[in-house]
């Protein structure tokens, strides 16, 4: 069994923008914690956590990794996450691991987009959060005004916990003290803070406290300072250098004694039922007593282990040899092996309590978001999925080699089953396998693992833009399919209405068939062929979306009454419905964030005008360089970061998030309906 209880357990991810020091300060939280005889460098791939061979070529995360280790009669874990936000899926999943969500911030460049992000992806999680400085011994640095953005963007309840002393050289803490010496604002006025926040979250004790007029004790603070953690009244500062080590051990101090344990930590939003259907909230208790229940939140791909899958405990205590369910599943497995990770170490164990991240290797079953449990009674269970950003880059692949076709799918299936903002397509009508991902360096890390790891190389171009069609009125479509050519028939005729839904509603079906004109076993195949005629589009070729379709009547045949019949009634209905509900294509529209030097700002945005985009707003973000943020159609971004790379000499770069589907220009439609027309004669 563990030396250590769930009492004692913290879990933290490092979440935060690219170069924020992530890495290298869990290295200075290891070294510091004598878990490593020695600091590794992000420069020489000599990281605990970045140990995979395209993370040493980079310079940066491109995956989450755990550590863990033991400090103050605490056991803390701790998930370094990649901070670009191309591989944000990867930082965003962690979160469903953790309590508590350190954001870390660069001194020298302050607030940036994956910053925002991270602190909101926590928030929405119900997540404690603490936001930590790093890179304090830069030169030339403003920290009372990177203090005053972090307040005005987040809010006045991100309250110093310590402050850069000597220059930068150590810190000194301000809760427990109300006197000293810092390089900028007050300790006394600090501390003063601090104290008047936390007391208000406990009505006796701010009443003590106005009365006495003296500072309760560390003890009497412990937990209403969890309390204003966990409701986000309260957003600890702390300052550090990851490189100097200047702030290290009071950082370590603060999760072993500040940070909550599972006990304190709000719980997660776990839920029974299915997905659709009725759901009851269910409470997962960390009590090491009672039933299994565990959650994958990453999933790995090792080609010595098999399929890993990493978790997090939340309930009960998880035993080597045990038998366990994955999800619904009806056939349990046994935990032949159970790990922690150390980096890219598995470290063997005999047991995982509620709080603590573990892994189990070789197990195919195993899928990204399951839920791992001991019994029947918990078959139900999920955990809120998490919101991650809709993959929108793109790129069609196909393999160099002929022959190397379902390699290609076995590998591109493995690499989405690791990442859940890389998705795989297929293409039936183009005859393309589609890669989506978050970003251009995302898609392309991903071709690069595919050529070093699994040795198959391919060819790429750009893909088909996921147009979509919808309909923007209501109409109703009529068909009777009748084939007789000897012996027994085919006979079906269906009667439909649609009319349009809101943007991003889907598609609905509904049976209001009376008097069984359609008899019931027949109503899948209508259901069917409706599909069917969406898929196929009418006005491009595109997925129709956004619409009720209502079956209300239609005719069988006592003989030749066939699925196959109602298959083909219900698709051409469909089709002349939406012929006559004026249809119309929609693209997808992207939120676009551009880095660059100041210099190029006015040749960018002239660009992106001629784009079909448009600015929503500009940001300065220090050293020459600034951001623009805007709209823009995705179709206008196929040639975007060779363009970007002309105009900014190499120094811009840029993001994507899908933000909405739109209506495209008539011309453009026009352009769409004309090649569809020539298809269709083609065929």
């Amino acid at each position: 069994m563990s030396s250590y209880k769930t009492q004692s357990i913290r879990s933290v991810a490092l979440v935060g923008h690219g170069a924020a020091g992530k890495t290298s300060l869990i290295e200075a939280l290891l070294f510091q914690a004598e878990a490593i005889p020695s600091k590794g460098s992000v420069e020489r791939g000599t990281t605990v956590c970045d140990f995979e061979a395209l993370e040493k070529e980079a310079g940066h995360s491109l995956t989450s990794a755990i550590v863990n280790f033991g400090y103050e009669n605490t056991h803390i874990h701790l998930i370094d996450t990649p901070g670009y936000p191309d591989f944000a899926g990867q930082a965003i999943a962690a979160l469903a691991g953790v309590d508590t969500a350190l954001v870390v911030v660069n001194a020298q460049t302050g607030i940036e987009l994956m910053t925002e992000r991270m602190m909101r992806y926590a928030a929405e999680r119900k997540l404690c959060r603490m936001i930590v400085i790093n890179k304090i011994d830069a030169d030339n640095l403003d920290l009372p005004g990177l203090v005053a953005d972090i307040r005005a963007r987040f809010g006045k309840q991100c309250m110093l916990l310590d402050l850069p002393a000597h220059g930068a050289a150590d810190v000194v803490e301000v809760l427990g003290r109300d006197a000293g010496d810092a390089d900028f604002e007050s300790v006394a006025a600090a501390h003063q803070a601090l104290i008047d926040q936390i007391v208000e979250e406990d009505e006796d004790l701010l009443a003590r406290y106005l009365e006495e007029g003296t500072d309760p004790s560390l003890a009497d603070l412990h937990a209403p300072f969890e309390k204003a953690l966990r409701e986000g009244h309260l957003i600890p500062i702390l300052f550090v250098s990851a490189k100097t080590g200047a702030g290290i051990k009071e950082l370590l101090h603060v999760l072993a004694a500040l940070a909550p344990n599972p006990l304190e930590g709000n719980l997660p939003p776990f839920y029974k039922g299915e997905p659709g259907d009725v759901t009851e909230p269910f409470q997962a208790e960390p009590d090491a007593e009672k039933h299994v229940l565990a959650h994958v939140f990453k999933v790995v791909a090792d080609p010595y282990m098999g399929k890993i899958g990493v978790f997090r405990v939340h309930q009960g205590t998880l035993k080597k040899d045990m038998q366990l369910f994955v999800g619904d599943g009806k056939r349990p497995f046994k935990v032949g092996h159970l790990y922690q990770l150390q980096g890219k170490e598995t470290v063997e164990v005999d047991a995982l309590l509620p709080g603590d991240i573990g892994a189990i290797a070789k197990l195919e079953e195993i899928e990204f978001d399951c839920v791992l449990h001991d019994s029947h009674d918990e078959d139900h269970i999920h955990l809120l999925p998490l919101a991650f950003p809709q993959p929108m880059a793109g790129l069609a692949v196909e393999t160099k080699k002929k022959g190397d076709e379902q390699r290609l799918f076995d590998i591109l299936g493995k690499l989405a089953m690791e990442d859940p903002t890389f998705v795989v397509e297929r293409h039936p009508s183009s005859n393309e396998t589609v890669i989506r991902g978050l970003g251009e360096i995302h898609l392309k890390s991903k071709l690069e693992k595919m050529a070093s790891q699994y040795k198959l190389e391919v060819d790429t171009k750009p893909p088909r833009v996921p147009y979509r069609e919808t309909i923007t009125g209501s109409a109703e479509g009529i068909h009777r399919h009748k084939k007789q050519s000897g012996g027994a028939g085919q006979f079906g005729e269906v009667h439909l209405r649609i009319e349009p839904k809101e943007r991003g509603e889907g598609f609905e079906f509904v049976d209001a068939v009376k008097g069984g004109v359609i008899p019931g076993v027949f109503m899948a195949a209508v259901e069917k062929g409706v599909r069917q005629g969406l898929e196929g589009g009418v006005v491009a070729g595109y997925t129709v979306d956004d619409l009720k379709v209502t079956v209300f009547d239609g005719k069988t045949h006592a003989v030749d009454g066939k699925e196959v019949a109602f298959v083909t009634a219900g698709r051409k209905a469909v089709v002349e419905a939406i012929r006559a509900a004026k249809p119309i294509v929609l693209e997808p529209i992207v939120n676009i964030e551009i880095v660059l030097p100041e210099g190029a700002m006015g040749d960018l945005t002239g660009d992106l005008a001629s784009r079909r985009g448009h600015i929503t707003g500009t940001d300065g973000r220090g050293n020459g360089m600034a951001a623009i943020s805007g709209e823009v159609p995705l179709a206008e971004l196929n040639d975007y970061q060779s363009r970007l790379k002309s105009l900014t000499g190499g120094q811009g770069s840029y993001t994507i998030e899908f933000a909405r589907y739109s209506a495209v220009p008539a011309n453009v439609q026009q352009q769409l309906a004309s090649k569809f027309q020539l298809h269709d004669e083609d065929e």
